[in-house]
């Protein structure tokens, strides 16, 4: 089991020089997989959590994938399919899969925030439906035109996220789950894959609650975890060491040291 890392690639500390650090820091852990998020326009629900500089993610894992180079992957977790129309992205996706050198990972899903549709002139309530329609049209352009297909990661544990996984996906991709519940699901169903992205919240103390998520707890919980998982069958668990105040991308050493900590404890676990 491979295990990533969801880096900020927004918020007021994040400029050039630290992402260049972030990516040291992730392949210098040995980690597999270096993800970012998706917004196009940050409005003000958006700005609460991923407010500006937000660096666009095609735009972000291009300069990277320059910059990196050897097995560390590249990806998006997740973008928000019904941004951008399909084609573009299929293009897009594509073109970084070949200047990668086929290390790209297309996270995608359907989107929250109301705002931001509205910005982009996009009807919020079609969101579902246009994102299956998009995930068709792009799995046509690549076969038609053969074009090189990245994997695709479908997000979200709604009925409808299940059956899009299931139907167009080569892996499902939750996103911040207990165990209990990523476990329910895949017993429910027969899903193409399961690459889930959890919490990194790593606390001195265990952490005694029946609906605690995965990858929030002492280092002996969230190595336990991901024990877990890679026992239902995952084949890359994402980290996500971003708790939702954007002040924590003024001091990214925290995150750095959590990942550090975990990754020595998952090397000598495995």
């Amino acid at each position: 089991m491979q295990l990533g890392v969801n880096v900020p690639n927004f918020g007021p500390g994040t400029d050039p020089g630290v992402l260049r650090e972030w990516a040291r820091v992730v392949a210098g852990n040995g980690f597999d997989l270096l993800m970012v998020s998706d917004h196009v326009a940050v409005t003000p629900d958006v700005a609460q959590r991923y407010p500006e500089p937000f660096y666009d993610p095609f735009t972000t894992l291009s300069w990277l994938a320059g910059i990196t180079g050897g097995e560390l992957r590249l990806g998006t977790t997740v973008l928000v399919l019904p941004y951008r129309h399909p084609l573009l992205v299929a293009r897009m996706a594509s073109s970084l899969q070949r200047l990668s050198g086929g290390r790209f990972v297309l996270g995608v899903g359907v989107g929250w925030a109301r705002q931001e549709f509205d910005a982009l002139g996009v009807p919020f309530e079609a969101r579902g439906r246009l994102t299956d329609q998009y995930l068709g049209e792009m799995r046509q352009a690549w076969s038609a035109e053969d074009r090189a297909a990245p994997a695709v990661w479908v997000g979200g544990h709604s009925a409808a996220a299940i059956r899009r996984a299931v139907r167009f996906g080569d892996a499902w991709h939750p996103l911040r789950l207990s165990v209990p519940r990523m476990r329910s699901v895949l017993a429910d169903h027969a899903l193409p894959g399961f690459a889930p992205r959890i919490a990194l919240r790593l606390t001195d103390a265990p952490v005694e609650d029946a609906e605690r998520p995965a990858g929030v707890g002492d280092v002996q919980q969230i190595v336990g975890d991901l024990v877990e998982l890679r026992g239902l069958g995952a084949r890359t668990v994402v980290l996500d060491p971003y708790h939702g105040d954007p002040a924590e991308t003024l001091r990214p050493e925290t995150a750095w040291r959590a990942l550090t900590t975990v990754a020595e404890q998952w090397r000598n676990a495995s």
